[in-house]
């Protein structure tokens, strides 16, 4: 099993479902219940009748109320995924209603589920050139 952290404070998600809060431009709010299974795209449960398909959430630390917003596209929340051995990963994950992108790294590979990855081109550009892409990701 793996436990999801807050990347500010640490804060323990869940080993089971992850909780977020998520809020529109309208700043509607909701709680939103992943499934932490990587490459398992779903939502679980949650309040998101109020949403419309292709709206920008921005997600929440439910416990510390930080924004998990990327600094790698501001379309993309991070967490800090712990694994079994114990070694942390960045999971970023799309902030866009009903788009599936998801990527766990650990600085040296990525893994990339979902049908919408492909709009966030960081991940396929190599080391050496990411740099330069860095003042482009909005």
């Amino acid at each position: 099993m793996n436990d999801f952290l807050c990347p500010d404070a640490g804060t323990p998600k869940s080993r089971r479902d992850i909780i977020f809060k998520v809020k529109n431009s309208k700043k509607q709010v909701a709680l939103l219940l992943l499934n932490p299974q990587i490459a398992i795209i779903s939502v679980i449960s949650t309040l998101l009748s109020k949403f419309s398909l292709g709206e920008f959430l921005e997600y929440f630390c439910p416990l510390c109320s930080i924004s998990l917003i990327s600094d790698i596209h501001k379309n993309l929340a991070q967490v800090i995924m712990v694994d079994e051995t114990g070694e942390n990963h960045n999971v970023y994950f799309s902030q866009i209603v009903g788009e599936h992108s998801t990527f766990e790294t650990d600085g040296e590979s990525v893994h990339v589920a979902g049908e919408d990855a492909g709009k966030y081109t960081y991940f396929k550009i190599g080391e050496k050139f990411r740099k330069y892409f860095l003042m482009f990701h909005y």
